[in-house]
């Protein structure tokens, strides 16, 4: 790793501050109780001379110490939290139900409890989860060449304005405008950390965006104008190959995307993201290591911007940029991802460590 390390005081002070912004990438160990936990975690501090700090679980067990059972180390956050995981399930299970604060009610949860717990864990409400959810079936029913008043029937949208009012605030078009006769076809991908939206043509896959992205409305009317205002609903085999390496890059099974990528940008831009795909997975740089590794080291803003200007999220890996000091920093799909993809790029680092 080129990153710089944080320093002990650092790391100390946000274990004292629960700092959520070194998650997954940083674990103490207290050598009084034996155990090792979250820099998040609720317990009571450790004294400084107590405390070490390792990168990895895998460390921590070795030298002999506990996981937590407070924080739950070795578990994803999300999936520690029974009131996340309950409610995750209920979800798939029922993905175009229209989820409202009395039905949790009904589980026995408290909505403004749930309320602060995803948008801790996720950035968004669960409410608003479950609208991108019904959004997904709506959008997939589209793709699959139905009418849209299937597709807001599907969705859970009783007026056929409200459909057409989210779909645009989503991808910056009604679904009434896109074409019939496409060049380019946009569908859903689904991932463990959210639904993405897919636009490819028979041979490129030219966007891949997470759902709730600020920047998705105008980076599809920016495509939509590259295609002349012909992109349109549906897929093709390079959207069923990003599907498939997407599925086997969450499930652990590989960690390499080989689908084929048109990069859409200026010359230094696309410089910059050919640069972000030679990283390896579990390795990380700063914004100054992506600047002198394009031969411009003087250009640190300017290699920022490009790596936020980033419209194939996961594949060119704009996430395995930090901070100078290590720290995560901005990331258009929320910074929540950005941690959990740098933790399960990491399993991918181990494995190769091993070989």
């Amino acid at each position: 790793m080129l990153m710089i390390q944080p320093d002990f005081d650092t790391l100390y002070q946000a274990l004292l501050d629960r700092d959520g912004s070194y998650e997954g990438r940083y674990v103490v160990c207290v050598s009084s109780t034996g155990i090792f936990c979250r820099l998040t975690c609720s317990a009571r501090k450790p004294k400084r001379e107590n405390c070490s700090f390792n990168e990895t679980v895998a460390q921590c067990i070795e030298a002999g110490f506990r996981p937590c059972k407070r924080c739950h180390p070795t578990m994803p956050e999300a999936s520690a939290d029974p009131v996340v995981k309950t409610l995750v399930e209920a979800l798939e299970a029922r993905p175009g139900f229209r989820w409202g604060e009395p039905d949790l009610v009904r589980m026995g949860l408290d909505p403004s409890t749930v309320r602060r717990i995803f948008k801790r864990q996720f950035g968004m409400t669960f409410l608003e989860m479950a609208r991108q959810r019904r959004m997904q079936e709506g959008f997939s029913v589209l793709a699959d060449g139905a009418r849209v008043i299937d597709a807001q029937i599907t969705a859970g949208f009783e007026s056929p304005s409200a459909f057409r009012d989210a779909f645009a605030r989503i991808v910056g078009a009604p679904p009434g405008s896109l074409s019939s006769k496409p060049l380019l076809v946009a569908d859903w991908i689904s991932s463990p950390l959210g639904p993405l939206i897919a636009i490819a043509d028979k041979t490129q896959l030219h966007l891949l965006e997470f759902l709730d992205r600020k920047a998705l409305p105008s980076e599809f009317r920016k495509l939509n104008g590259y295609a002349k205002g012909q992109i349109g609903f549906g897929r093709t085999e390079v959207t069923d190959q990003i599907q498939m390496e997407m599925d086997r890059f969450f499930s652990g099974e590989n960690g390499v995307f080989e689908t084929p990528l048109a990069l859409h940008g200026s010359p230094f831009t696309r410089d910059v993201w050919r640069e972000l795909l030679k990283i390896p997975a579990g390795e990380t740089r700063s914004y100054s290591d992506l600047a002198k590794a394009i031969g411009k080291p003087e250009a640190v803003r300017a290699a920022a911007r490009a790596n936020g200007a980033n419209q194939l999220a996961v594949i060119v890996p704009c996430h395995r940029i930090l901070g100078a000091d290590g720290s995560l920093t901005g990331y258009g799909g929320g910074l929540w991802r950005k941690q959990k993809l740098i933790e399960i790029e990491r399993t991918y680092q181990t494995a190769t460590d091993k070989t």
